[in-house]
């Protein structure tokens, strides 16, 4: 299974990273869609697509995607949540999350900062996409994909895109 992993894209999906995400199997978005349901749509049209809600989605969102979703796929157990923190700094909810499920592979959106790290403590690896869109502080838009296989995660590739101005509008 090929997966591409993004959040926080805010009603924005850039082209580049809509190209990085071509050869992927299934798109998993850990929240921050924006631009309504109509924009998920479009992700979902585009490749199968598993989903959270995050903070400044609308009701739409909230009513089509839940807070956190945890599935298992070829025995790895994933949990996704929006609102997650980071290993040795999660949110309240999140740890409460992982205590409850132990997942193998915790993935959160965000704080619009591109991580990937082993947390020793709960026996997981962490996963932030960073932010897909263009809302934030961050300097670049970035999206991860990654392959599932024989119960491991494998070949993780990550895309930068960096952000320009033109005529005072963000790219």
């Amino acid at each position: 299974m090929f997966i591409g992993l993004i959040s926080d894209t805010h009603g924005v999906l850039r082209s580049g990273i809509q190209s990085f995400l071509d050869p992927v199997d299934a798109v998993w978005h850990a929240g921050d869609f924006g631009g309504g349901l109509s924009f998920a749509d479009s992700i979902a049209a585009f490749k199968p697509l598993v989903g959270v809600c995050g903070n400044c989605d609308g009701l739409d969102i909230r009513r089509q995607y839940p807070q956190h979703q945890y599935f298992e796929i070829q025995s790895l157990r994933v949990l996704m949540t929006h609102i997650g923190g980071s290993p040795g700094h999660y949110d309240l909810r999140a740890q409460a999350l992982i205590d409850s499920y132990h997942p193998d592979i915790f993935i959160c959106g965000h704080s619009h900062i591109l991580k990937v790290m082993q947390d020793k403590t709960n026996h997981l690896m962490y996963i932030n996409p960073g932010a897909a869109g263009l809302q934030g502080w961050q300097l670049e838009s970035t999206a991860l994909r990654f392959k599932i296989e024989d119960g491991e995660l494998k070949d993780m590739e990550v895309c930068r895109i960096g952000r320009t101005v033109q005529n005072g509008q963000k790219l």
